[in-house]
């Protein structure tokens, strides 16, 4: 259920861990999990229940995920070879939130996104070959290798980054509504961003001007409860994050972001809102990751034992427990999709190792104009 901005938060998913009230802190001492679990984020139980859907439409969803997987690991791998250099954000954990939320859009939609983009790229339509070419570097990558991992792109789908800044593509989701609003297209534009970026001024003037100039927007943020590194109730006074948007007058809602059939019923609700009404709706999804924030992050703000404890919920096994349960897929099924998701990182692996590096000649192209030029 949507809750309009009267600020009632009712979710699609669980709403008992919302968090502390306004004003709660976090202890100054202790261990990062004690510091997080002792102002209410308990870990809810894990995802069960039969899956409401058709059994081909089920393993698909459920290939998604693993194809998502399979590519985050290969990728951690091959920056441990160097292979692979820059900044890496793993999204391992958070499968779910991408593969529900892509499925609730139109061809026509816009998506934006944050530097932990991988897997919006590739189910938003890129190929697996292109992206992993664009995280070696090779122009044979969809930014022509000029990106890298944070900065994937892909006009031809409607995908507008990958932004390496904190709340950047808040900004660019308002501006490309607008664009959509005032010649009449029909299309809802998709802001992907974490919990750390609702502490940025992007978000505040985003969210205002999206209410504001009823924007099609539909603004989703991945909350992982870290950030980059600092607990929510740390950094945040008001960690309620749908009070933060319905302060603004923009409709809210929240689901279990481990969950793949709440992000796609939470998704499929909102964006239907947003394109009957033409005005804003957030979404927040809780989720975890399981890897740290990015490979240089020595992860020294939370605890292993947290991290175990959420792997639980971790949204493919718990997915497909489901799907056998009811007997919608057996154990060979399982090793199929998983064997046919290491075939294709096998294949885009081998594509961005007989890729090309862009010639030192073209190393200025469109960044300067070359002498001569006409105005």
């Amino acid at each position: 259920m949507i809750t309009q901005p009267a600020h009632q938060v009712a979710g699609v998913g669980d709403t008992s861990a919302a968090g502390p009230p306004q004003g709660a802190r976090a202890p100054s001492g202790g261990s990062a999990a004690h510091e997080v679990a002792s102002v209410g984020a308990t870990i809810p139980a894990p995802p069960t229940g039969p899956v409401p859907w058709d059994k081909p439409f089920a393993l698909a969803v459920l290939a998604d995920m693993l194809r998502i997987r399979r590519m985050e690991e290969k990728a951690a791998e091959l920056y441990g070879e160097q292979k692979i250099r820059g900044f890496l954000h793993l999204y391992i954990g958070e499968e779910a939130v991408a593969t529900g939320a892509l499925r609730a859009l139109a061809p026509q939609d816009n998506v934006v996104a944050t530097y932990r983009e991988h897997a919006h790229a590739l189910l938003r339509g890129l190929s697996m070959d292109a992206i992993m070419a664009e995280m070696y570097g090779k122009q044979e990558g969809c930014s022509r290798g000029r990106g890298g991992s944070m900065h994937l792109f892909d006009r031809a789908s409607r995908f507008y980054g990958g932004n390496a800044i904190v709340g950047g593509g808040l900004p660019l989701s308002a501006g490309l509504a607008l664009a959509d609003k005032l010649s009449g297209r029909a299309a809802l534009t998709v802001c992907f961003f974490g919990e750390g970026a609702v502490a940025e001024g992007a978000f505040h003037e985003a969210m205002n001007l999206a209410a504001l100039w009823q924007l099609p927007v539909l603004f989703c943020c991945e909350n992982n409860l870290y950030a980059m590194g600092t607990a929510l109730a740390r950094s945040e006074a008001q960690t309620d994050l749908c009070a933060k948007a319905a302060s603004y007058g923009v409709a809210t809602v929240r689901a279990d972001g481990m969950d793949v059939v709440a992000v796609l019923a939470a998704m499929q609700q909102a964006a239907r809102q947003v394109r009957q009404t033409g005005g804003p709706v957030f979404v927040e999804l809780r989720t975890y990751r399981f890897r740290a924030h990015s490979m240089f992050d020595p992860e020294l703000y939370r605890d292993k034992r947290e991290v175990e404890d959420w792997k639980t919920r971790g949204p493919i096994h718990t997915f497909s427990a489901r799907l056998k349960a009811q007997g919608s897929l057996s154990e060979p099924e399982f090793l199929a999709l998983d064997a046919q998701a290491q075939a294709e990182v096998q294949q885009a692996v081998a594509f961005a190792e007989a890729g090309t590096w862009e010639p030192v000649a073209d190393l200025l192209r469109d960044v300067t104009t070359p002498p001569g030029t006409p105005p």
